[in-house]
C-alpha cells in the first residue's frame, strides 16, 4: 500500500519524506527539484511489539511497514500538462492515498510559487487540478458507457448512472471521495475501479507550520490534517535522544505515520512466539481467513479455526496459557472479523 506525498513547489515535501525514511533526496530550494519519484519504506510504530515480544522472548521483532512516495510538485495548469503535471498526475494514480503538503510558515528566503501564504488558495489549486483530471477521465468514460448502454448493456446502463453521479459531484467543486457511493453494489465497485480517479483516494492535510500548536481557521482545522514544523522535524532528526530531551523538544513525525496507515483502512494483527513477533497488515473488517492471507495466500483455503486474544487481555494474563485459563483465549471460526490488535494463532490444513 502506498502513500503520495503531494503539494506546491517549496512547500517541505521532500524535507518530510527524508525525515520520514532517513532517505537523502534533493530539497534544493527551487521548483521542481524532485522530478522522479522518491520512494521509502517505514515503520509504523506500535508499542505493543516491543512489550509481546518481551513476552514472548522472542528473537526477533518485525514491524508493519508503509510506503511513502515522494512526488513531484504540482503547479497550476497541470491537469493540463503544465510543470510536470502529466508525470505528476501519471505518479499519483499509482498510490493508494494522498498526503497533502501545505505550507503555512512564513519565511521570505524560501520561494513561494505564488509569491503568497494561502494555504486554503494552495488547497485549492491542487485539488482543482486533480478535479479537472478526473472530469476528463469521467467524461471520457461516459461518452463511452453511453455508446454501450444503447446496445441494451444493462452492465454499461448501470456504471454510467455511478459515474454521472461522480461527474455531479466533481462539477461543484468537490473530491470524488465526497460521492454518496453504495460500494456493496457489484456494478457500483466495478465502475470506481476502471476509473481509477484521483481524488476518490482518501486525504490526509499536513500542514507545514513553525508552531504545532497554532489555531488554524475552521477550513484547515476541519480537515483530516496534521500539524508539523517539518524544518524542526528535520534537526530533531540529527539530534541525539539526550539533545532532544535537554531542549524538551520532541518529534510529531509518529503520529503522521500513524494517521497515515489509519487513512488506507488498515489494522494490525500481531502473531507471537520465540523465533519472531511480528505485525501483519489487513484491511479493516477483513476476516480471519482473510487476515490470514497476509502470512500466506493458501491460509485462507485451507484455514480451520484460529486462537485469539486481544493484546490487551494476553499482557494482563502474562502468557497465552494463561489467557485460556481465564477464558480470554478464543477459538473463533470463518465468520470472525479480526480487531486491531488481536493476537492470532492460526489452525490451517494440508
Amino acid at each position: 500500500m502506498k502513500i503520495g506525498i503531494v503539494g506546491l513547489p517549496n512547500v517541505g515535501k521532500s524535507t518530510l519524506f527524508k525525515v520520514l525514511t532517513k532517505k537523502a533526496v534533493d530539497i534544493n530550494n527551487y521548483p521542481f527539484c524532485t522530478i522522479e519519484p522518491n520512494v521509502g519504506v517505514v515503520e509504523v510504530p506500535d508499542e505493543r511489539l516491543a512489550k509481546l515480544s518481551a513476552m514472548s522472548g522472542s528473537e526477533k521483532l518485525v514491524p508493519a511497514i508503509v510506503e511513502f512516495v515522494d512526488i513531484a510538485g504540482l503547479v497550476k495548469g497541470a491537469s493540463e500538462g503544465e510543470g510536470l503535471g502529466n508525470k505528476f498526475l501519471a505518479n499519483i494514480r499509482e498510490v493508494d492515498a494522498i498526503v497533502e503538503v501545505v505550507r503555512v510558515f512564513e519565511n521570505p528566503n524560501i520561494i513561494h510559487v505564488h509569491n503568497k501564504i494561502d494555504p486554503v488558495d494552495d488547497i485549492d489549486v491542487i485539488n482543482t487540478e486533480l478535479i479537472l483530471a478526473d472530469l476528463e477521465t469521467v467524461n471520457k468514460r461516459i461518452e463511452r458507457l453511453e455508446r454501450e448502454a444503447k446496445t441494451g448493456d444493462k452492465e454499461a446502463n448501470a456504471k454510467l448512472e455511478v459515474t454521472k453521479g461522480i461527474k455531479a459531484v466533481l462539477e461543484t467543486g468537490k473530491l470524488a471521495n465526497k460521492a454518496e457511493l453504495n460500494m456493496k453494489d457489484e456494478f457500483t465497485k466495478i465502475a470506481v475501479r476502471e476509473l481509477a480517479l484521483l481524488t476518490i483516494k482518501p486525504f490526509l492535510y499536513v500542514y507545514n507550520v513553525s508552531d504545532i500548536d497554532i489555531k488554524l481557521g475552521d477550513e484547515l482545522e476541519n480537515r483530516p490534517h496534521v500539524k508539523l514544523d517539518i524544518k524542526l522535524e528535520e534537526e530533531l532528526d540529527e539530534m541525539t535522544h539526550e539533545e532532544k530531551e535537554e531542549l524538551g523538544l520532541s518529534s510529531n513525525m509518529d503520529n503522521l505515520i500513524v494517521k497515515s496507515y489509519e487513512l488506507l483502512g488498515l489494522i494490525t494483527f500481531l502473531t507471537t512466539g520465540k523465533m519472531e513477533t511480528r505485525a501483519w497488515t489487513i484491511k479493516k473488517g477483513w476476516t480471519a481467513p482473510e487476515a490470514g492471507t497476509a502470512i500466506h495466500n493458501d491460509f485462507k483455503d485451507k484455514f480451520i479455526c484460529a486462537e485469539v486474544v486481544s493484546f490487551d487481555d494476553l499482557m494482563k494474563a502474562g502468557s497465552r496459557s494463561k489467557a485460556k485459563e481465564v477464558g480470554k483465549l478464543k477459538s473463533v471460526g470463518k465468520d470472525y472479523v479480526v480487531a486491531d490488535g488481536d493476537v492470532i494463532e492460526f489452525r490451517v490444513g494440508q
